[in-house]
């Protein structure tokens, strides 16, 4: 058996962005979201054309 550590409280980490930075990640966010949503549709669509009709 392992030994027991204390456990620590969290720590908070401050972080200092720059306004050029941080428009560029916002853009980079919207980026990928709508890289998502197209990939999301075409799944969705690939699956539709997957599932056989019922007659």
């Amino acid at each position: 058996m392992g030994t027991l550590l204390p456990k620590m409280p969290p720590q908070t980490l401050y972080v200092t962005v720059r306004r050029d930075e941080l428009q560029r990640l916002r853009e980079e966010r919207d980026l990928l979201r709508q890289q998502v949503n197209a990939l999301s549709l075409q799944l969705q669509q690939a699956q539709a054309s997957d599932k056989p009709t019922l007659s």
